[in-house]
C-alpha cells in the first residue's frame, strides 16, 4: 500500500494497523523523521517497547539470529520495533517469508536507499494490502524553507531572509542538518529573539569549513572549475590544512577499501551501498566517478603524499599554504586528465 509521505503525520492510526513498513529514497532526513514518528507512536500506546537496529548485510550473514529476533518473545516487552537499514532487493525473500507469519507484536521498518519501478522490493510493499510503502524523495528549496520558518516559529525566533537563506546552503539539502543549526541558533539566543547574520555565520562556523568534504570530492574528481571556485573562497579565511588532509585521507582509505574488494564482485553498486559507514547518498555518483579515475597504485602513492605534505605544512609554516593547494591542485590536475 503507498502512502505520501506528507500523509503519514494525519494517517497515523491507519498506519498502526499495519506492522511492515518501507521508506526508501535519497532524503535520509525524511525517512528518519518517519521513521521515530512511527516508532514514538508505537511507544505511546505501548508500555514496554524493545528496539533493534540491524543492517542489511547483518541478517545476509547470520540468519539465524534474524530469525530469532524476529520470532522469540521479550520477557520484558509487549512490542518490538525493528528497524533494517540499507536494505535492497537481496532479502525480498526473507522479507515475504516472515510477512505470512509475523507477530502482531513486531514491527519491521525498511529503510532503503532509491528503489526503481521494477525493484522486487518496492513491489512487494506497493501492492500487499498489509504493507506500506513510502517514497522519501530530495526536499527542494520550498520543503527546506517552509521546516525553517516552522522550526523558527516554534522557537520565537526571528531571522532574515538572508540568514534563512544561509541556513537552507549549509544544510546541503538535508532536513536533518537543517534542524541541527537551528537547534544551535536556540541554544545561543537564549531569550534574544533576534540575531544579526554576522553572529549566525560564527555560530554556524561559516568559515568554508562545512565546503570541505565539497573541496576534497571536486578535488579527486578532477572538476577543476568547481575545485577554483571552493579555492577562490577559501583563501580569505584561515584553511584548517590538517583536517582537510585528514578529510582526504579518509575517502582515499575508503576507495581502497572498495577497490580491494572488487574480486569478490565486479558490481561497484552493490560495493558502494554495502559499505560502513554507509556513504550519504549524494556523494554515491561522486565515489563511482572516483572508483573509475583512481587505481590501487595511485591510491596508495596518495596516502604517502599525504603524510610527506603533512610533515613539510608543519615544518614550513610560512608557506605552507603554497605546498598544501599545490599538492591538492595536482591531485586536481591528475584526475582530469583520466576523466
Amino acid at each position: 500500500m503507498i502512502v505520501k509521505s506528507y500523509e503519514v503525520k494525519k494517517k497515523i492510526s491507519d498506519l498502526e494497523k499495519n506492522n511492515f513498513y518501507l521508506l526508501y529514497g535519497e532524503n535520509f532526513g525524511l525517512k528518519k523523521e518517519i521513521k521515530n514518528f512511527i516508532s514514538d507512536a508505537i511507544k505511546e500506546k505501548n508500555k514496554n517497547v524493545e528496539t533493534s537496529n540491524l543492517y542489511e548485510n547483518d541478517i545476509i550473514e547470520n540468519e539465524e539470529n534474524f530469525y530469532n529476533l524476529i520470532y522469540s518473545g521479550s520477557l520484558f516487552s509487549e512490542k518490538k520495533v525493528i528497524t533494517i537499514n540499507n536494505v535492497s532487493d537481496k532479502l525480498i525473500s526473507k522479507i515475504d517469508k516472515i510477512s505470512e507469519d509475523i507477530s502482531n507484536d513486531i514491527y519491521l521498518i525498511i529503510l532503503s536507499e532509491n528503489l526503481e519501478k521494477k525493484s522486487k522490493l518496492r513491489n512487494f510493499f506497493e501492492k500487499n494490502n498489509k504493507t506500506i510503502c513510502i517514497a522519501c524523495y530530495a526536499d527542494n528549496e520550498k520543503d527546506l524553507e517552509i521546516i525553517a520558518q516552522t522550526e523558527l516559529k516554534k522557537n520565537n525566533l526571528i531571522l532574515s531572509r538572508e540568514t534563512i537563506n544561509l541556513l537552507i546552503e549549509k544544510s546541503n539539502s538535508d532536513r536533518s542538518n537543517l534542524r541541527n543549526e537551528i537547534e544551535k541558533i536556540k541554544s545561543y539566543s537564549f531569550n534574544k529573539k533576534n540575531i544579526t547574520l554576522e553572529e549566525i555565520k560564527k555560530l554556524i562556523n561559516f568559515s568554508g569549513d562545512y565546503k570541505s568534504e565539497t573541496f576534497v570530492n571536486e578535488c579527486l574528481c578532477g572538476n577543476i572549475i568547481k575545485y577554483k571556485k571552493i579555492i577562490s573562497e577559501m583563501y580569505s579565511t584561515t584553511i584548517n590544512q590538517i583536517l582537510l588532509l585528514r578529510i582526504l585521507s579518509n575517502k582515499i582509505q575508503r576507495l581502497l577499501k572498495i577497490k580491494e574488494q572488487k574480486n569478490l564482485t565486479n558490481n561497484f553498486d552493490s560495493l558502494i551501498n554495502g559499505i560502513k559507514p554507509p556513504i550519504f547518498w549524494k556523494e554515491k555518483p561522486l565515489v563511482k566517478k572516483q572508483l573509475d579515475i583512481w587505481s590501487l597504485k595511485d591510491l596508495k602513492k596518495i596516502i604517502d603524499d599525504i603524510n610527506k605534505t603533512e610533515l613539510l605544512c608543519k615544518k614550513n609554516t610560512q608557506i605552507s599554504n603554497g605546498i598544501f593547494f599545490n599538492f591538492f591542485s595536482e591531485i586536481c590536475k591528475k584526475a582530469n586528465n583520466f576523466s
